[in-house]
């Protein structure tokens, strides 16, 4: 069906505040999306002359077509989610989590042990929390490190790094949602501005080499020092999965990135003398997709010569691989569907742009601004992805005025960062439920001990994010974040009254 615009003024910013103001209201992300869609057809459709039934038809219409616009994204993400429950039934993270055991034989080790593994899974945050878990789960029991330390460390390795990893199931989201200004470019210019993803990495790794708890991790840990040797055994580590290797685990993510990069290359025209940047990102997602099916393909190879599995049991997987992304696929399509109500049929961004440059608004506390907008709305829904797929499209018809356009970049990267800080320690987000799943840690713990780390490191970025407005540049704000969440990381530890009143410092 064709669409045509039509500018409605001031009541084309009713859909978008709609979908917010529920998602907030009820914490449902799906219904927010969809009424907030259906409430952009309705205006688009009596504002053409059109009727309820028109909207309704044209909703579906506008659904369909972003699902075919975004199809190569959707079977990407299909193909990923069965190779990563393929390599975790395979026993493979549990082969890793035995070799490591025999190499790492202090707390330290075992913590940067963890947190580099959490920062190679990159491929999907939701692979990344389960596989890691699984895998170190018994060496930091035996090394006594507590199941709070354990669920922040793969908590803040899952989502911060998928954010910023140019081969990822994230990456691919945001670059469909920025696919009108720039697509995958766009997002690999946002990652310097991504202060909360870069910090959050740079803190884990901090904690690992010094130690330096504070809050109610520091009692954490210091009651998991006293307690008594665990047992490494697990339930996974039996049965068939003990027959799994480490190569199930490493060889099939291994080829999918190889083959992602080297299917995005292939795709847009590398091996014909295009450039290699050019290339990446003429289609990236169907680079991904092969990259996908090739990790799919020496899942297959590994497992069924081996009797790892058979093949009824490797295609259920596959199946049932498929099924865990439905979920999220959903939330992009509706946010899809949204935004290109808003940009393509009722003119929302046509109205916003000649709002802010008749405004004067002070576009330097711009990424400020946008930053704590979507730390709250990420917090209160559970999901950076149901919030960056609001906000991008607002964020980018805000910066379609004139003099806006060059706070689009530090604006977009605001957007992701604030959306991934209330996702990470948000009790109802799906990274912080899985996080400690795959620890056993119960799950108000790890929302009780992860909170005030994650906050430190969000108003840092505050910090950063006034600096960069106004400078218009990531590298001043960087290196001032970097020195002043390590003094305040020394500063917390020193002073802690919680931490004192539970024992000697970790």
């Amino acid at each position: 069906m064709e669409f045509t615009m039509i500018e409605t003024g001031w009541v084309s910013l009713l859909p978008p505040i709609i979908a917010i103001a529920l998602a907030l209201i009820t914490k449902e992300v799906y219904s927010s999306l969809f009424i907030g869609l259906f409430s952009g057809m309705l205006i688009y459709a009596f504002a053409g002359g059109g009727n309820l039934f028109s909207a309704v038809a044209m909703t579906f219409d506008m659904m369909a077509s972003k699902i075919a616009d975004n199809a190569y994204m959707i079977i990407f993400l299909a193909l990923l989610w069965a190779v990563v429950l393929l390599v975790s039934k395979s026993g493979g993270s549990q082969a890793y989590g035995r070799w490591a055991g025999k190499k790492l034989k202090s707390k330290r080790s075992a913590s940067f042990a963890t947190s580099l593994l959490g920062i190679l899974i990159f491929i999907d945050d939701g692979f990344n929390c389960l596989t890691v878990g699984t895998v170190m789960r018994p060496i930091a029991d035996r090394l006594r490190i507590s199941r709070e330390k354990l669920a922040y460390i793969i908590d803040a390795t899952a989502a911060p790094v998928c954010i910023i990893a140019p081969v990822s199931s994230w990456a691919v989201a945001v670059a469909s949602e920025v696919s009108e200004t720039g697509g995958f470019h766009i997002f690999l210019s946002t990652i310097p501005y991504n202060l909360y993803a870069l910090l959050t990495i740079f803190m884990v790794f901090f904690l690992s080499f010094t130690g330096r708890d504070f809050g109610p991790m520091k009692k954490a840990e210091s009651l998991a020092a006293d307690r008594a040797e665990e047992t490494e055994e697990t339930e996974a580590g039996k049965g068939e999965a003990a027959k799994g290797k480490v190569i199930d685990l490493v060889l099939p993510i291994l080829v999918l990135i190889v083959c992602a990069i080297l299917g995005m290359a292939y795709v847009g025209g590398f091996f014909s003398g295009i450039s290699f940047s050019e290339a990446i990102g003429y289609n990236p997602t169907a680079g991904l997709t092969l990259g996908a099916f090739a990790g799919l393909l020496t899942a297959m190879l590994l497992y069924l010569p081996r009797k790892l599995m058979t093949a009824r049991e490797f295609i259920g997987s596959i199946v049932e691989g498929i099924g865990k992304i439905v979920p999220p696929m959903l939330i992009l399509i509706l946010s899809w569907s949204l935004g290109g109500v808003c940009r393509q049929l009722i003119g929302t961004g046509v109205f916003i742009s000649g709002f802010v440059g008749e405004a004067n608004l002070p576009l330097g506390l711009l990424p400020l601004l946008i930053f704590v907008i979507a730390a709250l709305m990420s917090f209160s829904m559970g999901t950076s992805w149901g919030t960056f797929g609001m906000l991008i499209p607002i964020v980018t018809m805000i910066c379609a005025a004139e003099g806006a356009g060059v706070y689009l970049i530090p604006a977009l990267g605001a957007t992701l960062a604030g959306s991934v800080y209330g996702d990470h320690c948000s009790p109802i987000s799906d990274t912080t439920i899985l996080s400690s799943t795959g620890s056993e840690c119960q799950h108000i713990r790890h929302v009780e001990t992860q909170l005030p780390y994650a906050t430190l490191v969000a108003a840092v970025c505050a910090v950063g994010y006034l600096i960069s407005g106004l400078t218009r540049t990531p590298w001043i704000a960087l290196p001032v974040c970097l020195v002043l969440l390590a003094a305040a990381i020394l500063f917390f530890n020193r002073f802690d009254l919680i931490g004192k009143k539970a024992g000697s410092d970790v």
